[in-house]
């Protein structure tokens, strides 16, 4: 099963992250965000110096920029890092200074955007494994959960941020799934989301970076 087709039973899966490797051996890096609101719709992702970033697409319908407007992805000499969120900074900090990903991970908690609480989900990958991560509530503490993978071609796991329909969101509360990596994996990833929700997604696989954003690219509803 690829990404896609687990992803097209999925109403609405808000962030998804993908690592993996291709059939070569390449490490292959997705996001991608699906939104409800019009203050989440309202984004593209954009590249400027090693990183991907969420900008607003219209300035002046931004109602909340704090949880929507974020490093997505960042580089640290071989490595990878993806996010849904500002996290994405505090692992590249706690990395550059001797740290690692579990120590960035325990100074974070799931987002405070009650009553869902949107869990934080992590990824970081090289050329020789990934790990994915996240951080959702359990009662009135944060759950930490990191999963780490070795290289294995041809093979991603994804994970996301939501389950359940648009109607009755809740949190992911699974663990992250295997699925085949094979051909044009942000096309897969992409067409498979629901074109009333998809807002944006980028893949990087090497030095090849390729963004899609449904508001200027006419091929997504935002």
């Amino acid at each position: 099963m690829t990404a896609g087709t687990y992803l097209s039973g999925i109403d609405y899966p808000g962030r998804i992250i993908l690592l993996g490797y291709d059939r070569a051996g390449q490490p292959v890096a997705l996001y991608a965000i699906t939104g409800r609101s019009e203050n989440s719709r309202n984004r593209v992702l954009r590249s400027q110096d090693g990183i991907i970033r969420t900008e607003p697409f219209d300035e002046s319908k931004v109602s909340d920029p704090s949880l929507i407007i974020y490093s997505a992805v960042r580089r640290i000499g071989e490595s990878i890092i993806v996010t849904n969120g500002d996290h994405t900074d505090t692992i590249y900090d706690e990395i550059i200074s001797g740290g690692d990903v579990e120590g960035a991970l325990m100074k974070r908690t799931y987002e405070p955007d009650g009553p869902i609480y949107t869990p934080r989900i992590t990824g970081i990958i090289d050329d020789a494994g990934y790990c994915l991560g996240i951080i959702r509530k359990d009662g009135e503490n944060a759950e930490r959960l990191l999963y780490r993978y070795g290289k294995e071609p041809g093979v991603a796991h994804v994970i996301h941020t939501y389950e359940g329909d648009s109607e009755s969101v809740e949190p992911f509360a699974s663990m992250p799934l295997r699925v085949e990596l094979d051909g044009d994996v942000l096309e897969d990833v992409w067409s498979s989301l629901s074109k009333g929700y998809r807002v944006a997604s980028c893949c990087i696989a090497g030095n090849d970076v390729r963004i899609i954003n449904a508001l200027e690219d006419g091929n997504g509803e935002a």
